[in-house]
């Protein structure tokens, strides 16, 4: 081992929680150090000012016959990562462990996944930035069952502004509060005065089609009605900044990335840069002259002083290159270490150090939004298939009395037709010509007469912390540097079912309601096939993981305290999704950047007392 390097703060993760830390720190002269798992290569690639190397990216996604979430990236086996490609039909009750970087012991397939680089997984997120609901917070006080935050959503809300003008949000705190006539459940209260930096992103075609389609509908549960909203849905990327905001623009080149010009392939990859992605906020951090980033850095282990319970050095294993197993191992150390890889990542790294887990709580309570679809043919043309993926949605559900039995869920209104549920068009246009033998003008007037009318819903449900959700680790699963590969436990509970049938019965009364044919099929086939009541229904991975070192009240119940703070070591702190109670129904991006914020404040008063 090389001699250990000492450091005010060494953060383990370059994706958005890291970047923000890094940044936070940078600014107050603080020496930090980055430990990145990924090679950098998509740090320097997405730079603009290297056009040749971001349009291979693009190249490399507008050729892929999979268009997942990970596809513009290149695999990297000294940090492999879940793909979505790899889930697997779980139906014979065996587990699977060698398809993918996740062991996936069931019952029900984890269906979600992440992106290990610079950058972390906004380098492929869709943008959406929904700030929680004030009930959210306080689930067990309110219902009976799950966590309540050991933070309030007053506490958060000076956090959720910082967080939408660092990232840019574009919306307007008009459309979000309409929720306080119509229910007051889902009501997101902002300081007097307060807008978002950005306006709106001008909503699509269908949005204002349903929009009027829908006007004067309500659903009925448990005999309270809801009546159902269309609106517009934050957005991190760039719109009309209002006042003297300025957007943050592409990395390396500001006078580019701007503005969102409405392109339909903001997942993986925004092809001019307008939506925000952590490596904005990491080119700030180094600005600083205080942040240093180290690529192809594999944390590995971290030892403890055996006095102070403190974290003394952190043990990685720096590799050469992708192409080889060849690594040195190396050791640093810092006055404050932060563990910012990801909730997965995070629980597998103190895992394997045996450290923070007085609680057994480290890598339990794994979260996600069960994804449900429904598709169908709309009456008339809405336009599918043009714009960014979602720019609006229905979150008349997303709280109320009903979550006493079932999961709450909020309904994001498709603007890419049946892409995502039938791979359209890339999948079915070829149906049409080797199944079917259309060519020319009678398929011309197939696709014209049926692509544009394509309608596609997505239901995120609630789920509930489960311990029994969880990340182990093994010592017959480790990838080829001999780290641990996750072990994953997971199911679906009734609560979630229960809310994905409702979310069923939802969408049937709004088809009806609009007049759309519907398409919508669940197979046993399908990876996230489950039954409720004798009916069947399919999931798909949100990409929204949730949990794993949560935080808490007490040490007995938890991994963190309300500072982001490690109970057992005190100057280990934790950031990310992981520190979340409960996942609720809002994307969890923006409210982890918050927690973040939070998070760098108390650091940088912890190194002030040391």
């Amino acid at each position: 081992m090389t001699k250990c390097e000492q450091f005010d703060v060494v953060i383990i993760g370059a994706g958005i929680s890291g970047a923000i830390m890094a940044q936070q720190l940078g600014a107050q002269q603080k020496k930090v150090l980055i430990l990145e798992a990924g090679t950098g290569t998509d740090g320097r690639f997405f730079n603009n000012n290297d056009k040749k190397g971001y349009e291979s990216y693009m190249d490399t996604f507008f050729t892929a016959m999979a268009k997942i979430p990970n596809a513009p990236f290149p695999n990297n086996p000294n940090a492999p990562q879940p793909l979505v490609t790899d889930t697997r039909n779980m139906s014979d009750g065996k587990p699977i462990t060698n398809n993918g970087y996740f062991v996936q012991m069931g019952p029900n397939p984890f269906a979600s996944t992440y992106t290990r680089s610079e950058g972390g997984t906004t380098l492929h997120w869709l943008g959406t930035c929904l700030r929680m609901l004030p009930e959210d917070f306080k689930l067990k006080t309110h219902f009976g069952h799950g966590l309540d935050w050991p933070i309030s959503y007053d506490e958060l809300q000076p956090w959720y502004e910082v967080a939408e003008t660092m990232i840019g949000v574009s919306a307007n705190a008009r459309d979000q509060n309409y929720q306080q006539i119509d229910n007051p459940a889902v009501h997101i209260p902002f300081r007097e005065g307060y807008d978002y930096p950005m306006e709106k992103i001008p909503q699509s075609f269908l949005d204002n089609y349903m929009n009027q389609g829908l006007q004067g509908m309500s659903v009925t549960i448990d005999y309270h009605h809801y009546p159902i909203k269309v609106v517009s849905t934050p957005q991190g990327r760039n719109g009309m900044p209002r006042g003297d905001y300025r957007p943050v623009g592409a990395v390396g080149n500001q006078n580019l990335g701007q503005r969102c010009a409405g392109n339909s392939n903001c997942v993986p990859i925004c092809p001019i840069q307008a939506k925000y992605n952590a490596l904005k906020t990491l080119a700030q951090a180094k600005t600083t002259g205080f942040v240093e980033v180290r690529n192809q850095c594999v944390v590995s282990d971290m030892a403890l002083d055996e006095y102070t319970h403190e974290v003394k050095t952190v043990i990685y294993k720096q590799y050469t290159d992708t192409q080889t197993t060849d690594y040195e191992v190396k050791t640093v150390s810092g006055r404050i270490v932060v563990l910012a890889a990801h909730a997965v990542e995070n629980a597998k790294i103190l895992l394997a150090a045996g450290i923070a887990n007085s609680s057994d709580q480290v890598g339990r309570n794994l979260m996600d939004h069960p994804t449900m679809l429904t598709w169908g043919l709309m009456p008339t043309d809405i336009g599918a298939f043009r714009g960014p993926g979602s720019t609006s949605g229905i979150p008349s559900l997303r709280g109320g009395e009903f979550r006493r039995k079932q999961a709450a869920f909020r309904i994001e209104i498709g603007n890419w037709g049946w892409s995502w549920p039938a791979g359209a068009p890339i999948s079915t246009v070829p149906d049409l010509i080797d199944n079917k033998n259309l060519y020319g003008a009678e398929l011309k007037r197939a696709i014209s007469s049926v692509y544009p009318r394509m309608f596609r819903l997505g239901f995120l449900v609630e789920q509930l912390p489960d311990p029994n959700n969880r990340v182990t680790i093994d010592e017959r699963y480790k990838d080829q540097l001999g780290n641990y590969r996750p072990v994953i436990h997971y199911q679906v509970t009734d609560y979630t079912r229960a809310g994905m049938a409702q979310a069923k019965q939802v969408s049937d009364e709004l088809f009806a309601y609009l007049g759309v044919e519907a398409y919508t099929q669940y197979k046993q086939s399908d990876p996230g096939y489950v039954t409720y009541q004798g009916e069947g229904y399919s999931y798909n991975g949100a990409g929204h993981l949730v949990g794993t070192h949560i935080m808490g009240f007490n040490a007995q119940t938890s991994v963190v305290d309300k500072h982001q703070r490690s109970w057992d070591h005190p100057n280990l702190y934790l950031v990310g999704c992981g520190n979340m109670p409960t996942i609720s129904t809002s994307n969890p991006t923006l409210t982890m950047a918050a927690l973040t914020y939070w998070a760098a404040d108390n650091v940088l008063k912890a190194l002030e007392q040391t």
